[in-house]
């Protein structure tokens, strides 16, 4: 048996490396970008697949930023960008999402998001183009392509190894979805390479490179302190202190005289004049665990204590250990419940019972319970459909079949709170906004901030303007301030 058994490993581990060889025979190829070899078993039509059905999610999840203008611009940046890049035939797709964070993103095919966030805490054009180029770095190494592609060559290793063991077999599933988390998040040389490929582009266009040790210099500020503290850009990123240095030691080795090279502050500063800073209330808002949403005029209770979430096409919360949801979302086109709920039921996979009609909160609705079938197992819980503002609301709650019990009252009691909203105070709410002011005569930070107070933080006026208190700043200077609101 013992003997057998080595044959048995000995002739899968020979098929293994043979599997190995060919795989990696077929998916190296020298990166334009780069220069370097490269292992990827995605083809580029694929890649482009991948993240234009990632687009649309990512897209819906988060909304475009209202702006026409704004809108236009980071699209002609990122497509002057990326037309000098090794890649310029991709479908470039550059949008600015409706998200305060401090964030930008790439997806594998072309596919770039910058955040209003972002945005407000950078002071030019180049900046902008930095943080662009940058992303577009990640698209033309093709890091997404290839961290894929060696997470799929590690699961064909965990289904190698699975026949060898029953023990193995029963753990590599979640092996499996561990190492795909593991491989989604850039490497530092990942980083640092894309970082030097947007040194590249911004010169090539016509941008001072010099733009970008700005923005890690921001990113640091950001980084330090105060409300919302680590942007989701650095806190993914390797530490923009370190990365402001390494920008000046590649430039410096370029040799290039960036005299003639634009940097575009002042026009990019008064572009920003009006833009929203921070959480926009008119997209709906907290109050401890209670959603209110003043266009949509309604109101709802998640449980006490679970972890909850808006975004533009839906808001919901999920309890501390993770095996209940509640969530809510509008049902486009629809203005009759019931009609919604047999739609819903009639649904593969879904068995629906107890459907009845039932008023919540003095609205029509139509209730049922059900029982679904998931890739995870099965699934027990109960939705609510409730006519609104001439829309169908439909408010969803379940649990794994097993927790659905424990799960039950608290999700009902979640969903059956949805109510309409005519408190004028909440009604009328409205976010700040960015105001930029022309320095009437020589300043510093802190006398601004006292002249043309905020309703953000000092530390926050220091960050999005990259200037620290008691600095001095000569007459004429366009500096940022977060102005206006209306609060409940």
């Amino acid at each position: 048996m013992t003997r057998n058994r080595k044959c048995v490993q000995d002739h899968l581990l020979r098929s293994t490396l043979l599997v190995c060889a060919l795989l990696f025979s077929a998916g190296c190829a020298v990166n334009p970008a780069t220069g370097q070899r490269q292992f990827i078993l995605m083809s580029e039509a694929e890649e482009i697949e991948m993240g234009r059905d990632a687009d649309v999610e990512i897209t819906a999840s988060l909304g475009l930023y209202d702006s026409a203008e704004l809108q236009r611009s980071v699209s002609d940046i990122g497509n002057n960008l990326a037309s000098h890049s090794e890649r310029p035939t991709l479908p470039w797709s550059f949008k600015l999402v409706d998200d305060p964070m401090v964030n930008a993103f790439a997806l594998p095919g072309g596919f770039i998001f910058v955040t209003r966030g972002i945005m407000v805490a950078l002071n030019s054009e180049a900046e902008l183009a930095g943080v662009i180029g940058h992303e577009i770095g990640h698209v033309t190494a093709r890091h997404s392509a290839s961290q894929m592609s060696r997470q799929q060559l590690q699961q064909i290793g965990l289904g190698v190894g699975a026949v060898l063991s029953s023990d193995v077999a029963s753990a590599a599933g979640v092996l499996s979805a561990g190492l795909g988390l593991l491989n989604m998040s850039y490497s530092r040389g990942d980083e640092s390479q894309s970082d030097e490929l947007g040194v590249r582009y911004m010169s090539r266009a016509g941008y001072d490179p010099n733009a970008l040790v700005g923005v890690f210099q921001t990113l640091a500020l950001a980084s330090g302190g105060g409300e919302g503290s680590i942007p989701e850009w650095a806190s993914t990123h390797p530490n923009p202190v370190n990365r402001a240095e390494d920008i000046r030691e590649i430039i410096g080795m370029s040799g290039q005289d960036l005299s003639g090279y634009t940097q575009r502050s002042e026009e990019y500063l008064k572009s920003l004049d009006g833009m929203i800073f921070g959480q926009d209330p008119r997209e709906g808002f907290f109050d401890g665990q209670a959603f209110f949403h003043p266009d949509m005029a309604f109101a709802l209770d998640f449980p006490s204590g679970w972890t909850t979430v808006n975004q533009k096409s839906q808001v919901g919360a999920v309890s501390p250990d993770e095996t209940a949801l509640v969530i809510l979302t509008v049902e486009e086109g629809e203005s009759d419940a019931e009609d919604t709920l047999s739609s819903f039921l009639r649904q593969a996979d879904i068995r629906g019972s107890g459907a009845r009609r039932t008023s919540v909160n003095g609205l029509t609705g139509w209730v049922a319970s059900f029982n679904a079938d998931s890739e995870q197992g099965g699934l027990q819980g109960a939705v609510l459909f409730v006519e609104h503002g001439g829309a169908v609301v439909r408010l969803l709650g379940y649990s794994s079949a097993s927790q659905w019990r424990s799960q039950e009252g608290i999700v009902l009691q979640a969903i059956e709170s949805f109510r309409p909203e005519s408190y004028p105070d909440v009604l009328g709410v409205e976010p700040v906004r960015i105001e930029v002011v022309q320095l009437p005569s020589r300043m510093t930070l802190q006398q601004f901030i006292d002249r043309y107070p905020s309703t953000a933080s000092d530390e926050q006026i220091a960050m999005i303007n990259r200037r620290r208190s008691g600095e001095s700043i000569a007459a004429g200077t366009l500096l940022k301030r977060v102005a206006g609101g209306r609060f409940p």
